[in-house]
C-alpha cells in the first residue's frame, strides 16, 4: 500500500511539472458572481488571476496569456443560435479585445502563426464554441476569434470530438437550452505550432462538460479526449466524473449551486443517459 502511495505521488508532481499554472486564484467564499447567460452554476473557478475573461453574445472564456489558449469555454445553446440556413465561412480574426502578446494571431497579409500546422502533428485550427451550432446566429464570426481556437489533432477534432458537438445540437432540439463548459488540459507535452511566433504550450487533451435542465432538474455529463484519441472512436467511451475533469485541470464547477446538488452532479457517471445521445 504504502508503495502504491509513493508510486501515485510522484504521478501526481509529474503531472504538475508539467501543467501550466493553473491555481484557485479565488475560493468560493470570495469570488465575484458573474451573472451571464452562458453559465450554470456559477462560472469554472479556478484559472489564473492573470487570465483575461471575455463575455460575448455567442460565448464566454478565460483566456491564459501564458499558454496563449483558453482554459475554459462556456456557450449556451438555443434553437434560435443553433438552427438556420447561414453559411458559416472560416474566416479567422484577431480577438479585439486582447494584446498582441496574450494570444496568437491572424495575419491575413503574412505568415499566420497556424501556418504549417499540419506538417508537425496534423493540427487543425480547433474551435472550442463550435461554428457549426450558431448556424442561426449573426454573431456567429465570433467564435473565429483565436482566442476561441485551439490546435487539436484532426483525428480528434474531426472524430469524436466533432460527434460529440452534432450530439449537443440533437440535445437543444430536446431539451430547448442547453449549457456547455469546455477547455484545456496540459498533462504531457505537445509539439508547438511551428509558424507561431509566440511563445506557447499546446493542449495535450480537452474536457467537456454538457448539462441541460430536465423538467426543473440538472443533469450532466463530463468527456476527457487527449490529442490521440482515434478518429473512429465513441465519444461516449470517454465519459468521466466531473470530480475527474476538477482534478486534472484544477477548476471548480457548479460553485453557486446547493452543495448536495453539486456533489450529485459532478460524481455521477450517466452512462444510460448519454447512452441516448
Amino acid at each position: 500500500m504504502r508503495r502504491l502511495f509513493l508510486i501515485t505521488a510522484l504521478l501526481l508532481l509529474a503531472t504538475a511539472a508539467i501543467q501550466p499554472d493553473v491555481v484557485n486564484s479565488q475560493d468560493t467564499d470570495t469570488a465575484p458572481e458573474i451573472h451571464c447567460k452562458h453559465f450554470i452554476g456559477g462560472y469554472p473557478l479556478g484559472a489564473p488571476a492573470s487570465n483575461d475573461m471575455i463575455i460575448r453574445d455567442l460565448y464566454a472564456l478565460s483566456s491564459n496569456d501564458e499558454t496563449k489558449f483558453a482554459d475554459w469555454v462556456c456557450y449556451r445553446l438555443t434553437p434560435q443560435e443553433t438552427f438556420g440556413d447561414l453559411d458559416l465561412k472560416r474566416k479567422w480574426h484577431n480577438d479585439p479585445w486582447l494584446d498582441d502578446s496574450e494570444t496568437l494571431e491572424a495575419r491575413p497579409e503574412s505568415a499566420d502563426d497556424y501556418d504549417d500546422a499540419h506538417s508537425v502533428e496534423d493540427y487543425d485550427r480547433g474551435h472550442m464554441a463550435p461554428l457549426a451550432s450558431f448556424r442561426g446566429s449573426r454573431y456567429a464570426s465570433q467564435v473565429n476569434f483565436y482566442s476561441n481556437i485551439t490546435p487539436q489533432k484532426a483525428d480528434m477534432n474531426e472524430g469524436p470530438w466533432m460527434r460529440l458537438e452534432s450530439a449537443e445540437r440533437d440535445l437543444v432540439v430536446q431539451y430547448e437550452t442547453i449549457w456547455v463548459m469546455t477547455g484545456t488540459l496540459y498533462e504531457s507535452s505537445m509539439n508547438c505550432l511551428p509558424g507561431c511566433d509566440e511563445t506557447h504550450t499546446v493542449p495535450s487533451g480537452f474536457w467537456k462538460i454538457v448539462v441541460v435542465d430536465d423538467a426543473g432538474s440538472l443533469r450532466a455529463a463530463g468527456f476527457i479526449m487527449g490529442q490521440d484519441t482515434p478518429r473512429g472512436a465513441n465519444f461516449r467511451d470517454y465519459l468521466t466524473t466531473i470530480q475527474v475533469i476538477e482534478a486534472r485541470s484544477g477548476l471548480d464547477f457548479f460553485w453557486e449551486l446547493p452543495a448536495q446538488t453539486e456533489y450529485v452532479l459532478e460524481s455521477s457517471t450517466p452512462s444510460e443517459w448519454v447512452g441516448e445521445w
